[in-house]
């Protein structure tokens, strides 16, 4: 199949749409959210702004995000080394962070977001 990578492209794409509009549905929204939210993020090398549903587990000011099929993505590869700067949307308002990935022994990946003190309006 040639031109399976634009099929593919496209149905994560759509996917992801469809997960940002249930996150604003009102009869599923504060659920989803509870589970899932939109990271926006720079592009290291290119410089474009990227923004991508993920599911997240949160413990005060630290936001876990298990990244599933890591070697299949590459909007974590941004927050290798010392990470960088990410925005997430939590509880109706976009907060700040600092991001760092790490890639355990198994070859799972997670990233571990610090977030700045105040939500932004």
């Amino acid at each position: 199949m040639r031109n399976s990578g634009g099929l593919r492209r496209r149905a994560v794409g759509g996917f992801n749409a469809w997960v940002v509009r249930l996150r604003s549905s009102r009869r599923w929204g504060r659920w989803v959210r509870r589970h899932l939210t939109v990271v926006t993020y720079t592009g290291r090398r290119s410089g474009r702004t990227f923004s991508t549903p993920v599911a997240y587990r949160r413990k005060g000011d630290i936001v876990t995000i298990a990244v599933a099929f890591p070697d299949a993505k590459n909007w974590w590869r941004n927050f290798t080394g010392d990470g960088g700067p990410i925005s997430l949307q939590l509880e109706g308002a976009d907060r700040d962070g600092h991001a760092v990935a790490q890639r355990g022994d198994k070859g799972r990946v997670l990233v571990t977001v610090r977030l700045n003190d105040q939500p932004r309006p």
